[in-house]
């Protein structure tokens, strides 16, 4: 993961840097003692991560990421707790109180490494879907299903219980999750137990659907949605 510095105070450099060098999830890419490096810098390199000050000469440090157009993950670093809201607002990863202790400078690494991961997570998901199937962990194996293979899912505990014409599939996930990674075409949540497989629902009327000869109930509070989208799919 490559950083860059940007401060118009040496020593704040020094320190930053040489926790860096301590860290080896982390490499500096370059130093910079204003923006007006550090803009010259990233037109022509990337980075992951920027730790930049927010009360410098010239530019601050909040002027200077609002102007970026695909800025990096962002950390300020300032003596001024007054800005940590502003810093927030531009959606920084975590924001340091000079001056800055070790530990708390690897606490704000993690932070980083939580956000790649999670997103990464997010894109491979993402990836899977638009390529019509999943995969999901289950009796430690990481299983892909098709979505067409999907009956309907429900909700147990702090697990969910995924259906196909052949087999259940048991994995540790929470309903909120699995229902953002149905495509909203194919699924529709029904009840706060139940996702629908769209395609595979045989009847249904206001209270309640059947899938594969399953009956599956309609809560009251989804029972508008899921009637306007069979409306808008031909089906009522």
């Amino acid at each position: 993961m490559k950083c860059i510095i940007v401060d118009d105070e040496p020593l704040a450099l020094d320190v930053l840097e040489n926790y860096i060098k301590k860290t080896p999830e982390i490499e500096l890419a370059t130093r910079c003692n204003n923006a007006l490096e550090a803009s010259e810098y990233l037109k022509s390199n990337k980075v992951d991560l920027m730790f930049i000050d927010i009360q410098m000469p010239e530019i601050t440090g909040l002027d200077f990421v609002r102007g970026l157009s695909e800025p990096p993950l962002i950390v300020f670093c300032t003596a001024h707790p007054d800005f940590a809201v502003e810093g927030f607002e531009l959606n920084a990863i975590d924001y340091l109180l000079k001056p800055v202790a070790y530990e708390r400078f690897c606490k704000t690494i993690e932070r980083v490494k939580e956000y790649l991961l999670l997103k990464l997570s997010k894109t491979v998901e993402q990836s899977d879907i638009e390529n019509d199937y999943i995969f999901i962990k289950s009796n430690q194996k990481q299983i892909k299903l098709s979505l067409d293979q999907i009956l309907y899912i429900e909700a147990f505990a702090d697990y969910i219980k995924l259906y196909t014409a052949e087999k259940r599939y048991i994995t540790l996930q929470t309903m909120k999750n699995m229902e953002q990674k149905m495509p909203k075409d194919k699924f529709i949540r029904v009840h706060r137990s139940f996702i629908a497989g769209i395609k595979n629902i045989t009847s249904f009327n206001s209270t309640e659907l059947e899938i594969n000869g399953t009956k599956i109930p309609v809560g009251k509070s989804y029972k508008d949605d899921f009637l306007a989208i069979m409306k808008g799919k031909n089906l009522i």
